[in-house]
């Protein structure tokens, strides 16, 4: 016997399936705006004052950026990171708090940033 689905229970099937497995949290986070590689591979050395014309430089080329904070790294998504860090850029080596959505995956923390604004 063959059944189908509804189009209704369809769509909802698909809808759960594509469904993040950890759900995103709006959430204002304060911390500095990297380079992501060079953190990664540099530590301290890829931060900083001493660090920001390398990190303008992998913004400008498109390279994923991030938030540090004191206790987690957000990859920065969404219309920040669009046009290689086209709205980043302003932003890039200097201490900021973000308002986003924050979500996990594969390991990593996200940040889809809605409005963002160097700290004083």
């Amino acid at each position: 016997m063959h059944t189908r689905l509804s189009t209704p229970y369809a769509l909802l099937l698909v809808a759960a399936l594509a469904a993040p497995l950890t759900a995103a949290e709006v959430k204002t986070v304060r911390g500095e705006i990297i380079d992501l590689e060079c953190s990664l591979s540099k530590g301290a050395a890829g931060k900083g004052d001493d660090h920001a014309a390398c990190a303008m430089s992998c913004a400008k080329n498109g390279d994923p950026m991030a938030l540090l904070t004191d206790d987690a790294v957000y990859v920065i998504e969404g219309s920040y990171a669009a046009d290689r860090n086209a709205k980043l850029l302003d932003f890039v080596a200097r201490k900021v708090e973000a308002k986003g959505t924050i979500s996990e995956r594969d390991g990593k923390m996200y940040i889809n940033v809605a409005a963002m604004m160097v700290q004083k």
